[in-house]
């Protein structure tokens, strides 16, 4: 008979069994398949290295959590039903469609070359269109949500509270994020649309209420409800997601559901800044990905991305990248070891389930080298 063995975690607190997954601070044991939805791009421009970031952690967990034996099931959405991605298809003389298709295959290529795996679904928002229907009709039965003058708003005057924000901090963010939270037809502020009218010229699909389009949150819901069904194991995206975005996608699914939470934890990764300011399309101050990868090895940029802590936020410096391409040699010489101990592949092994913690299991790779070397470049895709 077995048992387990606990330690001390990174951050100081109880660690987990060997071989269980320690995700945000607590264990995160898991069934079979783990079920992973991963917030995607809006396809109205190339990719940059903050979403770079937060493909390439999600890419590093389910890879962490297949070494343990678990397969994963992955859904990362494209949201091409969008206002930006409209006007900006508009500039340009091109449907919003076709024009997303195109923004598409630059980031699918860009992933690509990250050596992140394609996902198991790729849902369209366009092609979800009638999950969303569905999904609205579901809250107005349930009373979480109301119809107005075409609109469907859901109830989310209680959103901000759960996730710790205070009403000052949430107003802004709804606001940053391109809400109206002065909106008239809402009862409150923090009602947002599940389903709005759409003006001449926008998309438009028919519905009870009329023409009209999904609002974002409840279109990442009704993707996520259609291919993981009621709960899932990690909702992963950038931590700039956490509110509005993450917060109303989990509130509308477990309004209609019942099941709480509606993620059982979340990966939200860092964001990416230049020069002290967070990298942003709308902004312009963008390091692409195809940029930085110019003469330079893709998994030398890949772990340049994952040699931190996934949480934190950081500021991108061209030496960063310098200095990985010098740790992925490290990585590659020690890997060439022909031996290696039993004890460092545990090692390894024990550090990326720590709240995946990539600096720790190189660490330990470099010093023992052989097998434990070659675990990491395998599992964090690094050949």
């Amino acid at each position: 008979m077995s048992t387990s063995v606990e330690s001390t975690g990174r951050d100081g607190s109880r660690a987990a069994p060997a071989g269980l997954l320690t995700l945000g601070g607590a264990p995160l044991p898991l069934t079979v398949p783990a079920r992973v939805y991963v917030c995607g791009i809006t396809p109205y421009d190339v990719t940059h290295l903050g979403h770079a970031a937060t493909f390439v952690w999600a890419d590093v967990l389910t890879r962490v959590v297949r070494m343990t034996g678990v397969d994963t099931v992955v859904t990362r959405n494209i949201t091409d039903v969008d206002d930006v991605l409209t006007r900006a298809a508009a500039e340009r003389g091109r449907g919003y469609d076709e024009f997303g298709l195109t923004q598409e295959f630059w980031f699918d290529r860009d992933m690509a070359d990250l050596h992140v795996r394609p996902p198991t679904h790729a849902p369209h928002a366009r092609h979800h269109v009638t999950h969303v229907v569905r999904l609205a009709a579901a809250l107005l039965a349930t009373g979480a949500a109301y119809e107005r003058d075409g609109h469907v708003f859901f109830r989310g005057a209680g959103v901000p509270a759960a996730t710790g924000l205070d009403r000052a901090a949430a107003l802004a963010l709804s606001r940053e994020y391109g809400d109206r939270p002065d909106d008239p037809l809402r009862d409150d502020p923090f009602d947002v649309p599940v389903w709005h009218p759409s003006a001449p010229g926008d998309p438009a699909w028919p519905s009870p209420w009329g023409p009209g389009r999904p609002g974002w949150h409840a279109e990442c819901a009704a993707m996520a409800l259609a291919t993981l069904g009621g709960v899932v194991d990690v909702l992963a995206g950038g931590a700039d997601l956490a509110f509005p975005h993450h917060a109303y996608q989990s509130a509308m699914a477990s309004a209609v559901t019942g099941a709480a939470p509606f993620a059982r934890r979340g990966l939200r990764v860092g964001t990416v800044g230049l020069a002290g300011a967070k990298m942003a399309k709308s902004t312009g101050n963008l390091v692409l990905v195809n940029d930085v990868l110019q003469g330079r090895p893709a998994a030398a940029v890949r772990l340049m991305l994952l040699h931190r802590d996934w949480r934190e936020p950081w500021d991108y410096r061209p030496e960063d990248v310098d200095a990985a391409v010098g740790r992925l040699e490290e990585l590659y010489v020690a890997a060439g070891i022909r031996s290696g101990s039993a004890g460092a592949v545990d090692r390894v092994r024990a550090a990326l389930l720590d709240d995946l913690d990539v600096p720790a299991a190189v660490g330990v790779a470099i010093e023992a080298g052989g097998d434990a070397a070659r675990q990491v470049i395998r599992t964090l895709a690094l050949q």
